[in-house]
């Protein structure tokens, strides 16, 4: 029997806590780090709290001006190495069509990103679905490819977008 994929991230139109899971990524950030015996410094949490401060993708200027606004003399190659710092961490994905970056909710464990982006809004939901990262893996392996990285981006409408949206 196939696994259903899961949505790790949604199209979020209920109110939540925001304050809440931002806290949360945080703390796991902080966990997943400290049994990794990496630093997670105070730069490279800023940073990552910028990026879950909203639940839609994020540019490296935009999170460098907000660190400005801060009051940190930060300058671009400072964002660069945290974000660096972060994907290595799996703590957040970069989006490569939006030149962009989002938080990982499950930054613990290893799995294939998929993305779903609206074109219309720019809204970004993770799916995991195990099927789609096999089918790629094996289909790499059949060329001889080896894959060293793999993120899959699929762009079209969000239910709010292309008019489809139902109650949830």
């Amino acid at each position: 029997m196939a696994r259903r994929p899961k949505s790790v991230g949604s199209f979020r139109r209920k109110p939540h806590d925001h304050r809440h899971c931002v806290s949360e990524a945080l703390d796991r950030a902080a966990t997943l780090c400290g049994r990794r015996g990496a630093r997670l410094t105070d730069i490279r949490r800023r940073v990552l709290e910028l990026v879950w401060s909203r639940h839609a993708p994020i540019g490296a200027y935009e999170l460098l001006e907000q660190l400005q606004r801060d009051g940190r003399s930060a300058a671009p190659p400072t964002v660069y190495r945290a974000l660096e710092f972060l994907m290595e961490h799996g703590l957040v994905h970069r989006l490569e069509s939006l030149n962009a970056f989002v938080g990982c909710p499950q930054p613990d464990r290893d799995h294939v990103s998929q993305f779903l982006i609206c074109t219309a809004c720019r809204d970004v939901a993770e799916i995991d679905d195990p099927a789609i990262g096999s089918a790629v893996s094996r289909g790499a392996a059949a060329a001889g490819f080896v894959v060293n990285r793999l993120t899959i981006e699929m762009q079209g409408l969000c239910p709010s977008c292309s008019g489809t949206a139902h109650a949830r």
